[in-house]
């Protein structure tokens, strides 16, 4: 099942976790949208410095240390999505407990294991 995602924290840096975080979703065929603080690309998938407005969004996964996600919280909780994925680094208990009061799933794991399991 093909799950919408959110990657914030992307970057162009190919030794940087969330650029193969877009790479490995891209290959499990799960539709993205990166969002970093540089315009740029991953393999065809832009790198926007906007926040879009989206709609159906699964799965936010941050690659932002907590400070870096105060200006993205109203942003995050505005998406609605089923769930955010903390990722090693990105801990946030302030975020969690505000997606929590949303009804919004919070785990701390990586990206990158999940889906390399077949647990994303």
């Amino acid at each position: 099942m093909q799950k919408k995602t959110v990657v914030l924290g992307a970057s162009q840096n190919e030794e940087r976790y969330s650029n193969k975080a877009v790479k490995k979703l891209v290959a499990h065929n799960h539709p993205v949208t990166a969002i970093g603080n540089k315009e740029g690309i991953i393999n065809n998938i832009n790198i926007i410095k906007e926040n879009p407005f989206l709609n159906d969004v699964d799965t936010v996964t941050l690659y932002l240390n907590p400070e870096n996600q105060k200006p993205y919280y109203d942003y995050i909780l505005s998406l609605n999505p089923k769930r955010i994925i903390f990722n090693p680094g990105t801990e946030n208990d302030e975020l969690e407990s505000l997606a929590a009061a949303k009804g919004i799933k919070t785990m701390e794991a990586c990206t990158l294991v999940l889906l390399s399991t077949n647990q994303y």
